[in-house]
């Protein structure tokens, strides 16, 4: 199939496949006229980055991870790995957005957003307040 038809079967965008292929996460073959060639297993590939990418994974944890897709042999604590490796990265992306939450809600309700040039949130940004 053309690079189109994969595109609509995978809900990736015809340029993200043309990245894909440009960095080595997908190698579609080439037709008698020059043009890529997808196969169904390509479209799986696609579909398979497309939700590992909207996991948060990285190209270079996206290519491990394909490594290990095809590989038939894998382990899957191998697998298992990456996954927890990836939730633990998560986990403190989510402590830290807290801690920030708590310290913007902090300046925020400290500020009376009235006329007066008065503002917590300026000095908390600015260092002159701690919270």
């Amino acid at each position: 199939m053309n690079i189109g038809a994969a595109s609509r079967q995978s809900g990736l965008p015809s340029k993200t496949i043309r990245y894909y292929e440009e960095i080595g996460l997908l190698t579609a073959d080439r037709a008698l006229n020059g043009y890529r060639d997808y196969s169904t297993e390509d479209v799986h590939r696609l579909r398979f980055l497309q939700r590992a990418r909207g996991l948060g994974f990285s190209v270079e944890e996206c290519r491990e991870l394909l490594s290990l897709y095809s590989d038939r042999e894998r382990a899957s604590s191998d697998v298992k790995a990456i996954a927890k490796e990836k939730l633990a990265e998560i986990d403190r992306k989510i402590e830290e957005l807290t801690g920030l939450r708590l310290m913007l809600g902090h300046l925020v309700d400290n500020c009376h957003g009235d006329a007066r040039p008065d503002c917590p949130i300026i000095d908390g940004l600015s260092g002159r307040l701690e919270h």
